[in-house]
């Protein structure tokens, strides 16, 4: 069984730090205008449902899809593309429907954490997270400030990051303490991330 520096309790740790931080945030949703001119606001913006479901998927599938050894390899690609298109909308760029988009984006990776033990390409899982990422990532670049974003990019960055780390550990903890069921685990996460992800959009 390969090595992954992080473990369950550690996932646990960064889960229940992801709760505070939900707490703290209050009424704060993803895309709702709240402030945008401080770490704190940049800190709670990846805490909308849409981005800690599809940033926490993105951890577990990584585990399971991504050849041995290279679950980080989910992250990396996640945070690049955030970081290039948040880049892109804070110089005007953006989609229709982006909020559409994102929700359907939760879906998407349902389908591919549902999957991941079924032995799909794992380029192809690697391409569809680059893609959620960029959606999400046009959201968070055009609720930027036009200047002095630097410490609200930093915190939406972190919490990715420790979102991501949840979502790994959460992973290695399904396939160390479920082990054949795991498959089962996996199926009924994606259920439950594509049923959310349609109810977001029904609510749009």
């Amino acid at each position: 069984m390969p090595h992954f520096p992080i473990q369950p309790r550690q996932a646990a740790r960064g889960l229940l730090v992801a709760s505070v931080l939900v707490g703290l945030s209050t009424a704060a949703q993803a895309h709702t205008g709240h402030g945008t001119h401080s770490l704190m606001a940049g800190l709670v913006h990846p805490l909308g449902l849409d981005h800690l479901l599809a940033m926490v998927a993105v951890g577990v599938w990584s585990v399971f899809g991504l050849p041995t050894g290279k679950a980080w390899w989910g992250p990396a690609t996640f945070l690049l593309a955030l970081l290039v298109s948040a880049a892109a909308a804070t110089a005007g760029a953006t989609l229709p429907f982006l909020e559409h988009a994102i929700a359907l984006s939760v879906v998407v990776l349902g389908v591919l954490l549902a999957l991941a033990r079924r032995g799909a390409p794992w380029w192809v899982g690697t391409g569809l997270v680059a893609l959620a990422a960029s959606l999400h990532g046009l959201a968070h670049g055009a609720e930027a400030p036009a200047t002095g974003h630097g410490a609200y990019a930093l915190g939406f960055l972190l919490t990715t990051v420790m979102l991501h780390t949840g979502g790994v550990g959460l992973g290695v903890a399904i396939r160390r303490w479920l082990a054949e069921r795991s498959g089962w685990a996996l199926a009924g996460l994606g259920a439950a991330l594509g049923v959310t992800g349609l109810a977001l959009v029904t609510q749009l």
